[in-house]
């Protein structure tokens, strides 16, 4: 039986001693110029869109912020997915070579061999092949060994996000290849046996999140920035 409370204690856990703390660390780094790129004539434009001016600390908000609410932690999830595996679904964990989890779908009762990734937008193009190497590399082990394991049983498990928001490259993988993509809900569902589990589990993180107070320290960080000659350049001062 899967225990539910197990998954979204872990959940939590693995939120706050891997996501928020290298969130906190990747922002700390940002009091350096050479963390970006600075494009002079966007730097300028974009601090005026966010702010209405471009002095200083609206220039360093203009850098800082899309790094710390877009790419910074995004990336930090997506890459933190094998721990997401081992603390999260290490019950789960499979013996099967490419493969990151088993487990007995609770919907049609199957044993799944489980390839996890992050998002709905998580793969390239380079990775579709990839995947499907491994399902194809598992099912002809399988036969050798006698045993069949139907392509319906060979998946890719996505996370979060809704069917109708994957990428092109996870479309390929069932399109071109015909292993199944589940994702968000229904993956969840089928894991756990609990059609809100997937909710459940965003409240959990919710939780997590409502601690995440770094308010403070992040404007000492723009504060900073701010002060860099580059940035002053930039300001006319």
């Amino acid at each position: 039986m899967v225990d539910k409370i197990l998954i979204l204690k872990n959940v939590k856990i693995w939120f706050s001693e891997t996501i928020s703390v290298n969130h906190i660390r990747n922002t700390l780094k940002l009091k350096d110029i050479r963390e970006f790129n600075v494009n002079p004539f966007l730097a300028i434009y974009l601090s005026n869109f966010l702010t209405g001016n471009s002095n200083p600390e609206s220039i360093a908000k203009a850098l800082i912020y899309p790094r710390v609410l877009g790419t910074s932690i995004t990336t930090s999830f997506g890459q933190n997915m094998q721990g997401f595996t081992s603390k999260v679904l290490g019950a789960f964990g499979s013996t099967t070579a490419g493969m990151d989890i088993e487990f007995i779908d609770q919907i049609d009762h199957q044993r799944k061999y489980c390839q996890l990734k992050a998002g709905p937008n998580t793969i390239n193009k380079d990775d579709v092949e990839t995947i499907a190497n491994h399902f194809k590399g598992v099912r002809s082990l399988a036969q050798t060994n006698n045993l069949r394991i139907p392509r319906d049983d060979m998946i890719v498990g996505v996370i979060y996000g809704e069917a109708s928001d994957l990428s092109g490259h996870y479309k390929r993988i069932t399109a071109d290849y015909d292993f199944p993509v589940i994702i968000g809900k229904n993956f969840w569902h089928r894991l756990t046996g609990d059609p809100e589990f997937y909710q459940d589990l965003i409240e959990a993180i919710g939780e997590v999140a409502r601690e995440a107070n770094f308010a403070k320290e992040l404007e000492e960080v723009v504060e900073e920035l701010a002060l860099d000659p580059e940035i002053q350049k930039l300001a006319g001062k």
